[in-house]
């Protein structure tokens, strides 16, 4: 066994991940290489759910975190008629876990987690034309999947409800940062930021491969010398591939 497989989503993402891949027999480490803070408004989540009680026709949450921001407010009053989306199971997961009953998402088994995977299923809704759509994300990001939503005559308003961080690079999680750095470690990315701030921490060790689950991620990977593995950010394809690095 050659070392870990180790995961670097927001603490708060990491639970689902761990229980399932150590189900699978994968010895799994965390490693945040983002930490999820406050929106830099401080009224943003009391804006977002002034918003929702308008019931809009859709609420798009672009991660787990977006949802967990909300957590302020409160979710049996989560308009009937609103649907949400997002683009992953996790985040699926966790409107479910809140009583939000209309969640679109793409299927487990897509190939890739992202708007283009989303849009079909909201293109086949239709209904676009002068609808209110709520986008609820962190600071910044793609604006690709507003601007489709724009296209066919949505109106789009768009909210920051909380601040994607690079953690501190002290105390435990720089000791532990340091110890992983030192060993063979297999490392789990499922956002381009997440290796941004590893890349500028200088986490990953000499000769490190990474598990990338979207081009955009394996491409700045490689450029940036790293090995790399692209794949589908499900459990079982992560097993499988930790399974094979491990053997190597």
């Amino acid at each position: 066994m050659r070392g870990p497989l180790v995961l670097t989503a927001p603490q708060a993402q990491q639970a689902r991940w761990r229980s399932a891949l150590q189900a699978l027999g994968v010895p799994v480490q965390g490693l945040p290489l983002i930490v999820i803070g406050p929106a830099a408004d401080p009224d943003a989540v009391a804006k977002a759910w002034s918003a929702l009680r308008q019931a809009p026709r859709l609420a798009v949450f672009v991660s787990p975190s977006a949802v967990t921001a909300l957590d302020a407010g409160d979710w049996s009053r989560w308009p009937a008629a609103t649907w949400a989306a997002c683009v992953g199971p996790g985040t699926a997961h966790a409107l479910r876990e809140r009583g939000v009953g209309q969640v679109l998402c793409p299927p487990e088994d897509s190939e890739r987690f992202e708007s283009e995977s989303l849009w079909p299923l909201l293109e086949r809704l239709g209904g676009w034309r002068d609808a209110d759509v709520l986008l609820l994300r962190g600071d910044g990001g793609r604006e690709w999947l507003a601007e489709r939503l724009v296209d066919q005559g949505a109106k789009v308003q768009a909210l920051s409800v909380y601040r994607r961080m690079a953690p501190p690079a002290e105390g435990d999680w720089a000791r532990q940062a340091r110890a992983l750095r030192a060993q063979p470690a297999l490392w789990l990315l499922t956002s381009t930021q997440s290796l941004e701030h590893g890349l500028q921490l200088d986490v990953f060790g000499p000769g490190a491969t990474v598990l990338a689950s979207h081009p955009r991620i394996a491409a700045v990977a490689r450029k940036a010398g790293l090995a790399v593995r692209e794949l589908r950010a499900d459990p079982e394809a992560v097993a499988q591939a930790w399974r094979h690095w491990a053997a190597a």
